[in-house]
């Protein structure tokens, strides 16, 4: 339940007009009262015989009874209560009780006080009614206001848990502007997913990841195919921007723009230049095409999700002993590297991968002021994937995204913990249901590279598997057990095969991988260890192809095409 105070106004007609009407997008349905100061207030939505202009003169009825020195300059108090989509659709009766129980929380209209304001609540759509109130009283009192946006947040906690609705956190003011019901049922009517301000906010969120400068940002909004707006200064200083997609239009056929701040808190121009802050001089505004970000292939790609995932690792180290700044700007930046990654997905894991980048952008807002600078190389993790290129999904492209999203959920996963601690109630959630879709994500992108290694683990020699087991009990004793149960043990045999041959210490390497933290919320520890162990000791991420070898048969038949190819270059 989300309780919303809108600004103080002075036209009480004006307001009642727009709740009885159609909306501003024909959304209001059946709108009518569901409780009032009196109960026999006039209702124009089901008596006929009822006016707006009746009604609101009852309302304003105190203020014509004082001297107008005595009135409030804005005496019109608005609130509305809103449900969220998966809550059940309450009856007038309960809406009414709702009503109520908000006023007197705010101090509209508490019968314990004496504090009886005039008011109304209209409700013209399944999951939300509108309070209209006048803040003055026939003798003069005004009600007491200070805080009444915490009072109603906390009542709307309490009604929660009493009309067995999905229970919110309480917020802190961080989050995003949520979209308006116009726009949502403009959404609707257009087939989009979701609003024109939500696919703006990850279209420029997109455009932020990894971004050097203002040159390349407002170039990537505009590959993007937005419109862009810019507040220039008479200096020529560029002040702030707009944005609009093409094809979002007003009733007179003019694009809807928004500017950054109202998309996201963190999408103003000010807080985006802030990312910037400590940038190293050498990080380019435009990408040389000599780099190998920018290199062509499928290697780049893989190349990319390798540097994340090392980004990643890096991150999780610092984000458990680093200060509250350090480690707000390292999760902002996560952010960043998770939006790259969405964009630059394949098919079968972008789905996945753009919810846990939407769920994330919650946790990457709090009141602690992010330290920018230290997050460089997740912000350069980021530019390499957008860089990089989108990945083809198979072959080492799919086997590097699934060790980065590996190592990205125990990076989010620490976040939420972080967030947890910090008593962040909102970001911790957001944090958490971004890892499942991590968790999802990682599934689908892990199972081909995961089966092939399996495959050569099953090929290995009794005497390797043997030694390689012993090695497991020795070095952790503790999760062997449960390892050499797993599925995905032969997957990590074969790894550890693979880091011998290429002259490193499996020992060693396993006694690294298992100092890193978030082993025990791994659901597969023999798969997590496979991701480390192969990240670590540099070795390719998806299993080499078997070399095909030549039977006798086709040996035999080559030979006297080749005898008869040189009897012909000898003009035989």
């Amino acid at each position: 339940m989300v309780p919303k105070i809108h600004k103080r106004g002075t036209r009480t007609i004006g307001l009642l007009y727009y709740l009885y009407g159609p909306g501003k997008a024909e959304e209001h349905v059946d709108p009518h009262l569901v409780a009032s100061w009196d109960h026999n207030a006039p209702d124009p939505g089901r008596d006929p015989k009822a006016t707006y202009q009746l009604l609101q003169q009852l309302l304003d009825q105190p203020l014509a009874l004082l001297d107008e020195r005595q009135r409030a300059k804005k005496h019109v108090w608005h609130l509305s209560v809103r449900n969220g989509p998966t809550d059940r659709i309450l009856t007038d009766a309960e809406w009414g009780d709702v009503a109520r129980c908000m006023v007197a929380a705010a101090g509209i209209d508490d019968p314990e006080q004496g504090a009886g304001c005039r008011w109304v609540a209209v409700r013209h759509a399944d999951d939300h009614i509108h309070i209209v109130a006048t803040l003055m009283r026939e003798d003069g009192y005004k009600p007491d206001l200070d805080h009444d946006a915490a009072r109603v947040q906390a009542q709307a906690r309490a009604l929660e848990v009493e009309l067995g609705l999905r229970r919110l956190n309480k917020g802190d003011g961080t989050g995003a502007k949520r979209p308006t019901s116009a726009e949502r049922h403009k959404a609707e009517r257009q087939g989009r997913e979701r609003t024109a301000r939500e696919e703006l906010r990850e279209t420029v969120r997109q455009a932020v990841a990894g971004a050097a400068g203002e040159v390349e940002f407002f170039d990537r909004l505009a590959a993007a195919g937005l419109l862009i707006r810019k507040r220039v200064a008479p200096s020529g200083d560029l002040l702030g921007y707009k944005v609009a997609l093409p094809d979002d239009r007003n009733k007179d056929g003019d694009p809807v723009f928004y500017p950054g701040a109202r998309l996201a808190p963190d999408l103003s121009l000010p807080r985006i230049r802030e990312r910037w802050t400590g940038e190293s001089a050498s990080v380019p505004e435009t990408v040389n095409d000599a780099s190998p970000t920018a290199a062509s292939g499928s290697a780049a790609p893989a190349a990319a999700r390798r540097r994340s995932a090392d980004a990643a690792w890096q991150a999780l180290l610092v984000l458990e002993i680093a200060d509250d700044s350090v480690a707000a700007a390292h999760i902002s930046a996560t952010g960043e590297v998770l939006d790259a990654l969405a964009a630059s997905s394949a098919a079968h894991t972008r789905r996945e991968l753009r919810e846990a980048a939407w769920a994330f952008e919650r946790a990457t807002r709090s009141h602690v002021r992010a330290a920018r600078g230290h997050d460089r190389a997740l912000r350069q993790a980021a530019r390499d994937l957008v860089h990089g290129g989108p990945a083809l999904g198979r072959g080492e492209d799919g086997a590097t995204t699934a060790m980065a999203i590996d190592m990205l959920f125990f990076l989010v996963t620490a976040a939420a913990h972080w967030h947890a601690r910090k008593n962040h109630a909102q970001q911790a959630a957001a944090a958490h249901q971004a890892a499942e879709h991590l968790r999802a994500a990682y599934q689908t992108a892990a199972a081909p590279p995961l089966a092939a290694h399996h495959r050569r683990g099953r090929l290995l020699g009794r005497t390797v598997l043997r030694r390689q087991a012993l090695l497991l009990q020795t070095v952790l004793p503790e999760n062997a057990e449960r390892i050499l149960a797993e599925p995905g043990w032969h997957a990590l045999a074969a790894t550890l095969a693979d880091a011998e041959n290429a002259g490193h210490s499996p020992a060693e390497l396993l006694t690294d991988a298992a100092r890193q933290r978030e082993l025990d919320s791994a659901e597969s520890l023999s798969d997590v260890l496979v991701w480390r162990l192969r990240r670590s000791a540099d070795l390719p991420a998806d299993a080499p192809l078997p070399a095909r070898k030549r039977t006798s048969t086709q040996t035999s038949a080559r030979a006297p095409r080749r005898e008869q190819g040189q009897e012909n270059r000898l003009g035989r």
